[in-house]
């Protein structure tokens, strides 16, 4: 039996910009081991796996990059329910509601494009070990204004958007540290958006993310509190690059962008 398989760009509204996802809609349960060999296969950041729960509108929903699965993902989230009202399995106008590893999420189509209902991921300590600061230091060639951690990632701010831009951060000696992935951020120099941000998993295969929506997890309590605002547009200077609209709700946190979809196909 073959399965769909879709391949969406999002944080974005134009194709081969964003951050792709691949999106598998399952009718019954798949092995993990299956469904990480599809992930490798796809060899992008995320690969989505859903299944419909109940004759409503939830879905259990994991996420794999190509080597392991991960605990939370936004982009591939956001594709998830774009490819579920694309192509009919939810009405337009219902919420997408997702059993996962962070608990229930949601998903519900906005003015701004579709918004996500995440939990807040702020920082809960700054990163005190000088074993830790050091290879900070030695793998990002930027000063360092702040640096701190959350249960999934560590959080570094530079000073200018001109160094996260430009950084060229040595992905092997990030490697080893004991988090998900490694966020890059200042505020924006611009008008247009309050902050930047970068993204490197090389722990989960991924060097680069090209938007990472739920980094935006730690990133829109983290510049809430420096910046005074709930409501935050945030961009991502990856070379793809992409937008990401955060607004902090007391624990939880709105990511809102828009998706489009690249190429649909079949496994066999």
């Amino acid at each position: 039996m073959s399965i769909r398989l879709t391949q969406v760009d999002a944080f974005t509204d134009r194709r081969f910009s964003g951050n792709p996802a691949a999106v598998c809609v399952l009718t019954e349960p798949a092995e993990d081991r299956w469904m990480q060999d599809v992930a490798a296969e796809m060899n992008l950041s995320e690969t989505a796996f859903a299944r419909r729960l109940d004759a409503g509108s939830t879905f259990n929903l994991r996420w794999f990059t190509p080597n392991s699965e991960v605990d939370l993902c936004g982009h591939a989230t956001l594709a998830t329910a774009h490819v579920l009202w694309e192509d009919g399995h939810l009405p337009a106008e219902r919420a997408a509601r997702f059993e996962t590893r962070s608990g229930l999420l949601t998903a519900r189509r906005g003015p701004d494009g579709i918004e996500l209902d995440f939990p807040c991921e702020p920082i809960a300590a700054a990163v005190a070990s000088p074993e830790e600061l050091a290879t900070l230091r030695a793998a990002i060639p930027a000063p360092i204004r702040f640096a701190g951690r959350n249960r999934l990632d560590l959080l570094v701010e530079l000073e200018t958007e001109e160094e996260v831009r430009g950084l060229r951060p040595d992905i092997r000696r990030l490697e080893p540290l004991p988090v998900r992935g490694i966020i890059v951020t200042s505020r924006a120099a611009g008008r247009d958006y309050d902050f930047v941000s970068r993204f490197f998993a090389p722990r989960v295969g991924v060097d680069e993310d090209p938007v990472c929506g739920s980094a935006h997890c730690c990133l829109g309590p983290y510049w809430r509190e420096k910046l005074g605002r709930s409501e935050l547009t945030a961009h991502q200077v990856s070379r793809r690059g992409g937008v990401v609209k955060v607004r902090v709700q007391g624990s939880r946190v709105a990511l809102i962008g828009r998706a489009v979809t690249v190429l649909r196909g079949e496994l066999v």
